[in-house]
Parts: C-alpha cells; sequence; structure tokens
C-alpha cells in the first residue's frame, strides 16, 4: 500500500492504482464521465482533473490514469481544478446541449450558460462503448471515425457485422445514446441498427439472447454445446 494524501487527508492505495479509483473508495467526489473501474483508463472527458504536487512541483492531470505515489499530495478542489472542470463541462455541455446528465452535472459545477455555438450531437466521445466491446466482450465491433468536430462513434465501415447484441455498450454508455429493444425474437442495438435473433429457453420459453452472443460466450469459456440451451432463471 501507498500512503499520499487528498485534500490534506492521510489515505493509502494499492501500489499500481491511480488516483481516481483510491479517491472515489475513500469517499472524495470527483466527477468523471469516461471512467469504468473494469476498463483501462481513457483521460477522455477531462473532468477528473486534479492537482498534483510532488516533491515541490504542482500540475493538473487527470485523476483517472495518473499513478498514486509515496508520498505526492492530490487537491480535489483547488480554484484552478474547479476553473477547468467548468470549461471543460461547457464545452461538453456545448457540444450536447440536450443531454440531461451534463446539465446536472453542469449545474452542480454552478454552469448554467453556453458561452460557445451549440452543437447538436447526444454522444459526448468518452469512448465507453467501444472500450467495452474491445476490452471486455472482444467483439471489436464500435470504432472512433473522423477528427475535430466530425468525430463520432460508429461501427467499421458503418455496418455493425461484428456487433453480437449483448447490450453491453448500452449499460456502459453513462449519457444513455445506444438504446437497445427487444421483440419478439429479436435484439435491436438502436444506434448501431443491429438487429439479431435470440434464443429460446426450453424450460421456460422465454427468448432471453442473441445466438451470435451465447455462441461467442460459449467458445470463449469453452463451455459445452447444450450450455445455453436453457436461460440465467432456469439454470439458476
Amino acid at each position: 500500500m501507498v500512503p499520499f494524501k487528498i485534500d490534506g487527508q492521510s489515505v493509502e492505495g494499492k501500489e499500481g492504482a491511480h488516483i481516481l479509483e483510491v479517491a472515489l473508495d475513500a469517499g472524495f467526489e470527483i466527477p468523471h464521465l469516461c471512467y469504468n473501474e473494469s476498463l483501462k483508463p481513457y483521460g477522455a472527458c477531462r473532468l477528473c482533473l486534479v492537482e498534483v504536487t510532488r516533491k515541490g512541483r504542482t500540475r493538473m492531470t487527470t485523476s483517472c490514469n495518473h499513478p498514486v505515489m509515496e508520498g505526492i499530495e492530490v487537491f480535489t478542489r483547488s480554484e484552478n481544478v474547479l476553473r477547468a472542470r467548468r470549461m471543460i463541462i461547457e464545452l461538453l455541455l456545448g457540444m450536447c446541449p440536450g443531454d440531461k446528465l451534463l446539465q446536472e452535472m453542469a449545474a452542480d459545477m454552478g454552469v448554467y450558460d453556453v458561452r460557445f455555438k451549440k452543437g447538436d450531437k447526444d454522444c459526448i466521445l468518452c469512448g465507453l462503448c467501444a472500450r467495452v466491446c474491445d476490452e471486455v466482450v472482444g467483439a471489436h465491433a464500435i470504432q472512433f471515425a473522423s477528427r475535430g468536430d466530425r468525430r463520432e462513434m460508429v461501427p467499421p465501415f458503418g455496418e455493425a457485422t461484428n456487433c453480437i447484441a449483448c447490450g453491453a455498450c448500452v449499460v456502459a454508455c453513462p449519457v444513455n445514446v445506444v438504446g437497445m429493444k427487444d421483440e419478439g425474437d429479436e435484439r435491436t442495438i438502436v444506434r448501431w441498427k443491429r438487429t439479431l435473433k435470440m434464443k429460446q429457453c426450453k424450460v421456460c420459453g422465454n427468448y432471453f439472447a442473441p445466438w451470435f452472443q451465447l455462441e461467442k460466450f460459449r467458445e470463449k469459456a469453452k463451455l459445452p454445446k447444450d450450455f445455453y440451451d436453457t436461460c440465467y432463471t432456469c439454470r439458476s
């Protein structure tokens, strides 16, 4: 365990951990959008900025990918940090003015007006959907495309052929813009326009998951061929 300080309080973090996860576990509130404990840190949204003092030198950095170090001092609510976060949330809100989560976060930071030209996007480009698809699911069905104000999250070449409709991207999205609906024996991931047939449980008769998803998970875990003949409820 590595001892250091956050806002004047002594804390300890596991060696190799990052400041944000230790701070959150210790009860400190640091806003964030692109962080997920199951994924590698990415530093996309920049909202988790903190000031770190080490050996007499202070710099501002994203806490999600900065490792804990013995003896450092972390400041989560200095004036420099709060000013930078207000600017970042204002830029995000300008890009996605209709998003309720961003509106709530901005209000918490005292930001009510956007001084920049407002856009019409709904995706905040945090990359969580692509990262969970790559790192956890292993389907590699989503990626960033283009640059600048044209940057967007899309399936490769506009076709979601690798999508297994597992819904992990739907759960990971912090602003709830991916969307999923189950109708009869089909599941559709709305944003990627991917519709797949679902498997029917041999016991209860309910359709519970897409065939593609179950086969991929079964092969990855080396499960018996009949393992997913029944749904999760009936199996338990």
